[in-house]
C-alpha cells in the first residue's frame, strides 16, 4: 500500500474550521484528585472567592485603562503615566489570581460579559470625567478589592491554604494598598506654587 495514501487517510493539510464541543470542566467546579494537601471543599470555597477577586480586579484594570485614555488637565501628563503603570501592575495581578484559581483545579473567569456580571465595582459612564471623579472611583474600587482581599486573606489562612494567603496579602494587598495611597496624594488640596500664609493672629499655639 502507498504509505502517502495511508497517512493521508489519517490526516490532512486542510484546517478544521468552526469546531465544537462539550466543556472540559464546568464553571464552579475543581478537579477531584490534585496533590495540594487540600481538601475539596477548601479548594471550592478559594476558588469562588479568588473568581469574586479576579472580576473586581480585571475592573479594577480596565477602569485604570479608561482613565488613561481620557484623562485631561494640568496634570495630564503625570496621571496619563501613572495611570497606565497601575494598569500594567494590575494585569500582572490578574494573571496572578487567574493562575491560582487554576492551580487549585479551579475555572477562571476570562469573558468581559462574565466579569461585568460579577463584579462589585460601580461602572463608570462611557463618556469623560473630571480628574477628581476619576481618582475617587479608582480609590472606591480599591476599597472595594482591599476589603474582600483581607476577608480572603482570613479565611484562607483559617483553611490552611497558605498559597491563596501569600497572594493575597504579598501580591494583591500591598499593591492595592500603595496604589491608594498614590490616588490619594493627588486629592489633597494643597497651593501648587505660593503657600497661603496664615492669618494675622491665628499662627500655632
Amino acid at each position: 500500500m502507498d504509505n502517502r495514501a495511508n497517512a493521508n487517510s489519517h490526516s490532512s493539510a486542510q484546517p478544521r474550521f468552526h469546531q465544537r464541543a462539550g466543556e472540559i470542566q464546568f464553571y464552579g467546579t475543581v478537579n477531584h484528585a490534585l496533590p495540594l494537601e487540600l481538601e475539596e471543599p477548601v479548594r471550592l470555597e478559594m476558588t469562588e472567592q479568588l473568581n469574586q477577586l479576579l472580576a473586581d480586579t480585571i475592573s479594577l484594570r480596565d477602569l485604570y485603562k479608561k482613565s488613561h485614555w481620557q484623562v485631561a488637565g494640568p496634570t495630564f501628563y503625570q496621571l496619563h503615566l501613572l495611570f497606565d503603570k497601575h494598569y500594567s501592575e494590575q494585569s500582572e495581578l490578574v494573571d496572578s489570581i487567574a493562575e491560582r484559581i487554576r492551580a487549585l483545579g479551579g475555572v477562571s473567569l476570562a469573558m468581559a460579559a462574565d466579569v461585568a456580571e460579577t463584579t462589585r465595582i460601580e461602572r463608570p459612564p462611557r463618556g469623560r470625567e473630571e480628574v477628581p471623579v476619576q481618582l475617587s472611583r479608582l480609590i472606591d474600587a480599591h476599597q472595594v478589592i482591599i476589603r474582600q482581599v483581607r476577608i480572603l486573606a482570613r479565611r484562607a489562612a483559617q483553611l490552611g491554604d497558605d498559597g491563596t494567603n501569600d497572594l493575597a496579602v504579598s501580591e494583591v494587598l500591598r499593591t492595592n494598598e500603595l496604589q491608594t495611597w498614590f490616588l490619594s496624594e493627588h486629592l489633597v488640596n494643597v497651593p501648587l506654587v505660593k503657600a497661603e500664609e496664615p492669618a494675622v493672629g491665628t499662627g500655632a499655639a
